[in-house]
């Protein structure tokens, strides 16, 4: 009977010193996580979720071109959605935000039908642009059918390169300004080609982002 008594006491034992080290156990690896989550540093966030910070005196963006004829384009410009589906701003054509290259206040925001409708009147939007102003323009679908030689060296005179080149549903963002005395550095295109199109039809999205340099007097 005490042989038998001591067996159960020794297995008793066992027992509990194997629940005690299983519980320590999980104690130790609950605390380390939470040690972990407590210590651990999230990655820094920049204006409009870009890369890295902007250093002073300069306007963080990041855009986006539509996809396909699905989704919408999108423009942000310190930390401030100018253009995008949500915002149920933006359409068919180019879209176009103008932002004031001083204070970085958003002027207007415009989309331009090039395949239904007419170029005149963005010919028109596009003189009457005042010197300073950073131009954000995005395509959407189809950007370029309706547009003129005109149109096409307006837009060059803000600095683009590519728009002489843009053809029928290609995907082309791009950020220059009035008054621009070289060709922007802030420009993505991408052509229509049914051999390297990611949607049917339409080439993959194309963005960008950077930092502005803001207009001094």
């Amino acid at each position: 009977m005490r042989v038998a008594g001591a067996a159960k006491l020794v297995v008793a034992v066992a027992v509990f010193l194997l629940t005690f080290y299983v519980i320590s156990q999980v104690f130790e690896i609950k605390m380390d996580a939470s040690l972990g989550n407590l210590f651990a540093t999230k990655p820094p966030r920049y204006k409009c979720g870009i890369s890295k910070a902007c250093p002073e005196k300069h306007f963080a963006f990041k855009m986006a071109s539509g996809a396909a004829n699905v989704v919408g384009p999108k423009i942000c410009l310190e930390d401030n959605v100018l253009m995008s589906g949500v915002k149920n701003n933006v359409g068919r054509g180019i879209n176009v935000a103008l932002v004031n290259g001083k204070t970085g206040e958003v002027l207007d925001t415009k989309y331009f039908d090039m395949w239904g409708g007419d170029v005149a009147p963005f010919i028109e939007f596009l003189k009457n642009i005042q010197d300073g102003t950073v131009v954000l323009m995005a395509t959407y679908d189809d950007g370029a059918t309706k547009l003129t030689d005109e149109a096409r060296r307006l837009i060059a005179e803000l600095g683009s390169t590519s728009i002489t080149s843009l053809g029928f549903r290609d995907n082309w963002v791009f950020c220059g300004g009035k008054g621009i005395k070289t060709k922007s550095p802030f420009e993505q295109h991408i052509k229509n080609n049914k051999d390297t199109n990611k949607y049917e039809g339409w080439p993959e999205v194309v963005e960008m982002e950077g930092c502005i340099p803001q207009k001094q007097d």
